[in-house]
């Protein structure tokens, strides 16, 4: 079943499923994150939570997946600085999995979008390039330590300090991305993915990704397995739980 979610001119949103779908779709001013579409990508992911989605798919229309911060908006300053990250920090937050599809340049803050992601699928044609120093600016948005949770400090490095960018190809090598493969294919894989996650027990993999996140700021694996087994416990005692396991034991067993 396919529902609408509010959209705008800006960002299409809408329920397949149990699968939120998201576009930016202002490719005249390319994709780029002035408030008004900043605003609407965060409407967007809290109506499509409200509506039950169980993952999140980010893509855009192309030529350019996203260009940044409206050069506009960074030069009039009507609106304080944070306020363009409202759409990121949804997405950074939701409480399911988000994949972003990224196609064509993802250029300054447009990196924060796929950042904000779990997962990162790219096509052929991706660009990542941060260009936040050609512009005179500081990253913002956590984009430093988001850059050098995927790739390391000295990728951070250079790709904000010395300016290098990274094509789809080389994103996925380097651990920005998941997976790169031809744009054409990428619809369909960010599907599967999707797919597969809205498959799965809602509770169950919202509680995985929580943890997840919490691990992240444990230094002890001791205490990352403590964390892991309280979750762990939870599913267990879950109907959920012997529901799947007895399916795939009687499964096993025909086998036989």
């Amino acid at each position: 079943m396919t529902s609408a979610a509010p959209s705008t001119r800006r960002v299409q949103a809408r329920l397949d499923g149990a699968i939120g779908r998201i576009t930016l779709a202002d490719p005249d001013h390319r994709n780029a994150l002035s408030r008004e579409l900043s605003d609407d990508l965060a409407a967007a992911v809290h109506s499509l939570l409200a509506d039950d989605a169980r993952v999140l798919v980010l893509d855009a229309e192309p030529p350019v997946f996203c260009a940044g911060g409206s050069l506009d908006g960074l030069i009039e300053r009507t609106h304080p600085l944070a306020a363009s990250y409202a759409g990121f920090t949804a997405l950074a937050d939701a409480p399911v999995p988000t994949i972003a599809a990224v196609c064509g340049p993802a250029i300054g803050a447009g990196v924060n979008l796929p950042l904000a992601c779990d997962v990162v699928l790219a096509g052929e044609s991706a660009r990542f390039d941060p260009r936040f120093l050609d512009v005179g600016i500081h990253p913002g948005g956590g984009h430093l330590w988001r850059l050098a949770e995927r790739v390391g400090e000295q990728g951070a490095a250079a790709l904000v300090l010395c300016g290098d960018s990274l094509t789809g190809a080389e994103a996925a090598a380097k651990g920005l991305a998941w997976r790169c493969v031809p744009d054409d294919d990428l619809p369909a894989l960010a599907t599967a993915f999707a797919e597969r996650v809205a498959g799965r027990s809602p509770e169950l993999v919202r509680l995985a990704k929580a943890t997840l996140r919490a691990s992240r700021a444990l230094s002890d694996p001791a205490d990352a397995a403590a964390v892991e087994l309280a979750a762990q416990e939870w599913s267990v005692a879950q109907p959920y739980f012997r529901e799947t396991v007895t399916r795939l034991r009687d499964r096993v067993r025909s086998r036989r």
